[in-house]
Parts: structure tokens; C-alpha cells; sequence
């Protein structure tokens, strides 16, 4: 079973869509929210250099944003 987390924030529509194809496909995933959470916002920025969301972990790959191809080839669905 691959380890999948999300930073998000609750405003972000690209995090909301990314959440629904992981319920769509019934993908476990750990969300962390970046705009309560300031530590695991720091931990985001450095892991990705980014400030935006959504930033994605598929096991050890990082993805940047919602892109629905390279998230679905790496869950395989």
C-alpha cells in the first residue's frame, strides 16, 4: 500500500479536487493543513521549496499541484 499525504489548506479548490479523486478511488491519504498547522507548513516549504498548494506525496515522489495524470499513474488507477 502506497503512503500518501497532502498539504492543503481548506480554501484551496485544486486541494479539494485532489481529495475527491482520492475518494473516488477509495486512496487512504493523510491531509495536513497548512494554514492551522504552522510546522507542518514549514516542513511543506522545505520538502518543496513551494508555498502553494496542494504538495503531494505518493510514497517518496512529490508532486506540485493537481496533476491528475502522474498522480493516477503513480497510485495506479
Amino acid at each position: 500500500m502506497k503512503k500518501v499525504a497532502i498539504y492543503s489548506t481548506p480554501t484551496c479548490h485544486f486541494c479539494k479536487a485532489v481529495k475527491e479523486l482520492f475518494a473516488e478511488h477509495n486512496i487512504q491519504y493523510t491531509n495536513y493543513d497548512v494554514a492551522s498547522d504552522r510546522e507542518k507548513a514549514q516542513e511543506m516549504m522545505q520538502k518543496s521549496g513551494q508555498m502553494g498548494v496542494p504538495v503531494i506525496f505518493v510514497d517518496e515522489e512529490m508532486i506540485i499541484g493537481f496533476d491528475e495524470a502522474r498522480l493516477k499513474m503513480l497510485l495506479g488507477i
